[in-house]
């Protein structure tokens, strides 16, 4: 009797701290993304046109897809770290980056991969280029982020927008531009004329707004004119912010 006894208290407990840690890891999936969005400033990872968005063909749709052209380069969202560079039949050649925050972004369908496992990453490095490998009808990238781990059924995905700006089919983005707020800093809702002569430039030079500069000291660092900047970056007014990446030539 005494045996049969200990037995089943040895059972609740161990359900009462299955349950514990159950409960644990549901408040710290839901959290994360408010948590974030008050700390966060993710850049967009490219250049290009948005194609498709989260959560379509019914449900399916785990990530936004940038469409553009062949080679645009891919940044890194955020400060970070590789956790797997590799080419798969589904992803193409494709990057997860793990964040401090415990987040994981994935980055799909590249030409080519510029990173390799375990290497340390900052917002607006370059990690590949734009390309078709893989499950891909068309040339773009197909971007992912979950919380906590990156897993097969997708259990962890949330819709990037929520760290990144919400846009819709057809509108258009710049990598390295972060979101404020709700809306995206200086995307434009049509293509313009500049954007592919950008998009066929070989050599690009960017340069990552630090706390406290202007768009005239900037100019006047890097010896080139504000409305040129300006005009490189598609901007419609001098508002820039921290670790924005901007095109200088």
């Amino acid at each position: 009797m005494r045996d049969y006894l200990r037995r089943f208290l040895i059972a609740i407990i161990m359900a009462i701290c299955v349950s514990l840690l159950f409960l644990g890891g549901r408040h710290s999936q839901a959290a994360a993304p408010e948590e974030l969005k008050e700390r966060e400033h993710w850049v967009w990872p490219a250049d290009g046109v948005i194609s498709d968005t989260y959560g379509t063909r019914r449900g399916n749709h785990k990530g936004i897809d940038i469409a553009g052209k062949m080679d645009t380069p891919i940044l890194a969202v955020e400060d970070g770290q590789v956790v797997k560079s590799y080419y798969s039949t589904t992803y193409g050649n494709v990057v997860f980056i793990k964040h401090p925050s415990n987040f994981v972004t994935v980055y799909a369908h590249l030409n080519k991969r510029l990173v390799s496992v375990g290497q340390p990453i900052r917002q607006g490095d370059m990690i590949g280029y734009m390309g078709k490998t893989g499950r891909a009808t068309g040339i773009h990238l197909h971007f992912e982020a979950h919380q906590l781990e990156w897993r097969y059924d997708k259990r962890f995905a949330f819709n990037p927008e929520m760290l990144l700006g919400r846009m819709a089919v057809g509108e258009t983005v710049q990598g390295g531009i972060a979101a404020m707020g709700r809306d995206v800093l200086e995307a434009s809702a049509q293509l313009r004329p500049l954007l592919e002569e950008k998009f066929s430039d070989p050599v690009t030079e960017r340069y990552r707004v630090k706390k406290g500069d202007t768009l005239s000291a900037i100019a006047v660092k890097v010896n080139v004119s504000v409305a040129r900047i300006k005009v490189l970056n598609h901007l419609n007014s001098d508002v820039i912010r921290p670790n924005q990446i901007l095109i200088i030539r």
